[in-house]
């Protein structure tokens, strides 16, 4: 068991390094090739920072294992607005001035609802996958489409910035983007290994695993970004993380891992994580749309955030045992 731990933490450890720099090489390559400032950051910053939840739910769902598959998208998603958010908008108020995520707001909203709809019966299978992965093809048409179009924004000064300090040759960029890819590959083998020794050992469900430790640590990029965006005073970025990331996951991880494997849910993942998720999602919504212009998530809203994750998670824990 000991070993199924270390496992855990060795592989999150070079999870969240590789990620680190796939993101970097990446967005280097990008702008060498003259790609615009707001699709580096909304795809291939985006792509980056999920990489870790794709992996992972890949390699589960090639295991056949829906638990972890499911349980990392969704515990990832519930993570990202209520933990990461929390913390950063006690950090600093996150101020929502851009555009393009007042637009992106109302289409997590409506994929996740797609997602609970598709989940109602307890089972996602090809079919719906594939077309969560055309509702993704879509909506990357659409975000390539405003990369290109879109006039000045708030977010394009900020990822401006942030890639500004991307300092890197060419050929190094290469390396990080194909040792980052490689080693994403062999710590999902690593996490995912050690997660079912320890859900086996415990006697606690993959799904509970996937949810809580395995969620939190592919979700650590978007955490370590959204913080350290949050105190440079970026909270667009911040919010654009977390807006990206979701939609990733719930279209592009849910979707792969389907179509690699049906995937069969019990009654618990719709009752309690999808309408847990839903229910966030619906208020980042309200918070951030500019109902109350600007919208904003000010510090008692994090902590609210903050307190809802928490219990989500001691509810999992009381429950499991």
């Amino acid at each position: 068991m000991l070993l199924a731990f270390i496992a855990i933490i060795v592989g999150l450890a070079i999870l969240v390094w590789s990620a680190d720099r796939f993101v970097a090489g990446s967005s280097v390559i990008a702008m060498h090739f003259s790609v615009p400032p707001l699709l580096i950051g909304m795809v291939i910053v985006g792509f980056g920072t999920s990489a870790p939840e794709m992996s992972v739910s890949i390699l589960a769902a090639l295991q056949n294992n829906s638990g972890i598959a499911l349980g990392n998208a969704y515990g990832s998603n519930i993570a990202n607005i209520a933990l990461i958010l929390g913390l950063t908008a006690m950090i600093s108020p996150v101020i929502v001035r851009s555009h393009v995520l007042r637009k992106e707001l109302p289409l997590l909203t409506g994929v996740t609802v797609l997602a609970a709809w598709q989940l109602w019966d307890g089972t996602i299978t090809r079919l719906e996958a594939s077309g969560l992965l055309a509702v993704f093809v879509g909506l990357m048409a659409w975000t390539i489409w405003q990369g290109l179009h879109q006039g000045q924004d708030v977010i394009i000064e900020d990822i401006n910035q942030e890639l500004d300090g991307l300092d890197i040759p060419i050929r190094q960029a290469v390396v990080f983007l194909v040792s980052g890819l490689v080693l994403l590959i062999i710590s999902s083998r690593i996490l995912v290994w050690g997660a079912v020794e320890i859900a086996q050992g415990y006697g606690v469900s993959d799904l509970i695993i996937g949810l809580t430790i395995v969620a939190v640590g592919t979700s650590l990029p978007e955490l370590a970004s959204s913080v350290v965006a949050a105190r440079k005073g970026e909270h667009d970025i911040a919010l654009g993380n977390v807006l990206g990331s979701n939609l990733f996951n719930t279209l592009a991880v849910v979707g792969i891992a389907g179509v690699i494997q049906p995937m069969v849910a019990g009654p618990e993942v719709f009752n309690r994580d999808m309408l847990v998720m839903l229910a966030l999602t619906i208020g980042l919504f309200i918070m951030g749309y500019g109902f109350r212009a600007p919208g904003h998530i000010n510090r008692i809203e994090g902590v609210a955030l903050l307190v809802c994750y928490f219990s989500y998670v001691a509810y999992l824990i009381v429950t499991a045992s």
